[in-house]
């Protein structure tokens, strides 16, 4: 359970960052599990369940700094292509994880939920993540936010589908459809953009991972994989975050620059 010995705001200062200059909400492509493991010559499995791990702790010290909303790439619809063995593991550790950390959750006052498509998940891991969804509804600090057989093109085509379906109903007429129109026909309807997408094990690729959210959000990559992740390096990340100017496509108010 996590200590209440210190505010977010005065915790942030602690470990040296500025608590006005944190993200609202962080975005993490979870990568390098199963190298991690080849390379400390262990199966491709002990990847996975330290990657959990790793899952634990980056989701704990986000409420330590009062971060609104963590969202983790858990498993692309790409992902089914897999060993069977492999996707079957996945599904058994992900259960397990629903069920090992609901407490938990509870305690810290997490709001959980997912985004993705539900076709395809077992029965029983539908069944764990509506319950835990249910259980936090109300809860107030962190959104936890696990992207579970997610595409973020088809996440854009199931937004276009419904937004068509409302016109074919005559509840919304084309010229109505903007941005905000498309934005809350997402997965992430009502969710504020990440403003921080961090990228493990090197890769300089977004992967089909919220292509419509992370239009202005920061990217930060480390070449560390995903279960030596930690504390540590996601404050280098904040730090490295709170360094940039975000301009959203205007200027800096010297425009000398």
């Amino acid at each position: 359970m996590i200590s209440t010995t210190h505010e977010p705001r005065e915790y942030a200062r602690s470990v040296g960052l500025d608590p006005a200059r944190l993200p609202r909400h962080i975005a993490i492509i979870m990568d390098g599990n199963g190298r991690w493991a080849q390379r400390q010559g262990k199966e491709r499995a002990e990847g996975h369940e330290r990657g959990a791990h790793s899952v634990d702790v980056i989701t704990e010290e986000c409420c330590r700094l009062g971060i609104g909303q963590l969202t983790l790439y858990c498993l692309s619809s790409e992902n089914w292509k897999r060993p069977k063995p492999e996707i079957d593991f996945l599904m058994a550790l992900l259960k397990q994880y629903l069920l090992a950390e609901r407490e938990k959750i509870q305690e810290q006052n997490i709001r959980f939920t997912v985004i993705g498509r539900r076709s395809g998940l077992p029965d029983e891991v539908l069944a764990e993540i509506d319950e835990n969804v249910r259980l936090t509804q109300h809860n107030t600090g962190l959104t936890l936010c696990l992207a579970i057989n997610y595409g973020s093109r088809a996440e854009i085509v199931d937004a276009v589908q419904t937004l068509a379906g409302r016109v074919s109903r005559g509840e919304l007429q084309p010229e109505e459809i903007d941005e905000a129109a498309i934005s809350g026909a997402l997965y992430t309807g009502g969710m504020p953009d990440p403003d921080l997408l961090v990228r493990t094990a090197g890769e300089m690729r977004v992967s089909n991972y919220l292509l419509w959210q992370i239009s202005y959000a920061e990217l930060w990559v480390t070449p560390k994989f995903w279960p030596e992740f930690d504390a540590s390096l996601l404050h280098d990340a904040l730090r490295d975050f709170a360094r940039r100017e975000r301009r959203f496509g205007g200027l800096t108010t010297d425009t000398t620059t």
